[in-house]
């Protein structure tokens, strides 16, 4: 009898650990490179004589443009598959690299880490593999594998951060740059496994309202649904928080006369704490309604953001700062897809995840550019900071009274007949 139940679920089992582990390549690949753009800020500026605010526009470019993306890129993957979504964002990811590092001016900089990139990351990230990861996970354990692939997908920040930092100080920008395009390639095949199949013969299991409504249909009624409408509003912060510091904190260190190299110091462990920051989230999510969780890492993040910004600094307080950010850095992801997954189930998940990461994606274009704005226009970051403070606390009074009741068709057709 054990043996006959061990050999029924071992394919089941193993299928979902391999799409966790592919799924975690391609997002270690996608946000590990990303999340190096801001080391190149000041070699852009000094080496190539581009101005802060051009260059800042261009990283915070790919946020926008990612944001728009997602949602498309996402509904493409609920229709194609990923393998080909996957593939053609690594392809654009690496030419987009590949721009930037021979770009001699503005305009093709812009296109290739802006444009381009941006289209990149949006086939290659949250909106496509999460999606896949909740499809094979039972409901009661996929806020656990979600977490555990944004866990898997920071090692990319830890790894890449300084491998880039090395080969940049030892073989300058455009050569760093093609390296990053490469190893972007070679996750391009992963998206194939995406998309495969667990041959368990176990239903999907579904809410009700899932397999009965088109996305048309599943469209209007988040858009009227109050509980995704501020999840979305509260997921705009996130992004601002994010790309703010992810962008700017290595500046803001060397205004501060830290040690060089302390600024991609902080943003490897920002990646490595990640790690169990999004394993943890996940977990809490699993266990406590996600909308709560969320509401209390809102808060978390902008008392430490409000005291690393009032306190004095020094190396222990940027480690510490970096070690509690990347405890709440990208855990917010599994707890917001989860959240999504729970109330309207993970047909459209890819596609409904998309719209509400346009908002996230808008507030990082904002934290990216405004940053490099404000910035040239004072010579300081202070404003910025405060704002980050400021929106970690509205977004937390957002999250609160989220409603993560499971919708059902006949509800959901009652609601549609009476529009």
């Amino acid at each position: 009898m054990s043996t006959a139940n061990s050999k029924r679920f071992a394919p089941a089992f193993n299928h979902t650990t391999l799409v966790i582990l592919a799924a975690a390549l391609i997002l270690s690949a996608a946000m590990g490179i990303r999340q190096t753009f801001g080391l190149f800020i000041g070699p852009f500026s000094f080496d190539r004589g581009l101005p802060v605010t051009l260059i800042a526009f261009a990283i915070a470019l790919h946020n926008l443009v990612w944001g728009f993306a997602q949602p498309f890129a996402g509904a493409a993957a609920d229709r194609y598959g990923s393998a080909p979504v996957v593939a053609f964002g690594a392809t654009t990811f690496a030419a987009g690299l590949g721009l930037a590092a021979v770009a001699p001016g503005g305009p093709m900089l812009i296109v290739g880490m802006g444009l381009l990139v941006g289209i990149g990351v949006s086939c290659t990230t949250f909106g496509v593999v999460l999606p896949a990861v909740g499809r094979v996970a039972s409901p009661e354990k996929r806020s656990m594998a979600m977490g555990l692939v944004s866990a898997g997908g920071s090692a990319g920040q830890v790894l890449m951060v300084p491998l880039v930092q090395g080969i940049r100080l030892n073989a300058g920008i455009a050569t760093s740059l093609f390296v990053l395009a490469f190893l972007m390639l070679m996750v391009a095949p992963l998206g194939i496994v995406l998309d495969r199949r667990a041959q368990t013969g176990a239903p999907l299991r579904e809410p009700p309202l899932a397999p009965l409504v088109s996305l048309r249909s599943m469209l209007a009624e988040a858009a009227r649904h109050r509980g995704y409408r501020l999840l979305t509003l509260g997921f705009f912060t996130c992004g601002f928080q994010l790309a703010f510091i992810a962008t700017h904190l290595p500046g803001y260190l060397s205004l501060c006369h830290m040690p060089i190299g302390l600024g991609a110091t902080a943003l490897a462990l920002i990646g490595l704490f990640n790690m169990i920051g999004s394993w943890a989230c996940g977990w809490l999510g699993g266990r406590f309604r996600q909308h709560y969780v969320l509401g209390w890492l809102y808060l978390i993040r902008s008392a430490t953001i409000g005291a690393f910004f009032l306190l004095p600094k020094s190396a222990l307080t940027v480690v510490v700062f970096a070690a509690v950010m990347g405890l709440t850095w990208l855990g917010t992801v599994p707890l917001t897809s989860g959240l999504v997954a729970k109330v309207f189930g993970t047909r459209h998940l890819g596609t409904l995840f998309g719209v509400c990461f346009l908002s996230h994606q808008i507030g990082s274009f904002l934290g990216a550019w405004l940053g490099g704005v404000v910035f040239d226009l004072t010579g300081s970051y202070s404003l910025l900071w405060q704002a980050t403070v400021a929106s970690g606390l509205i977004a937390a009074l957002l999250h609160f009274p989220i409603d993560d009741t499971e919708l059902h068709a006949p509800a959901l057709g009652s609601k549609l007949a009476s529009a």
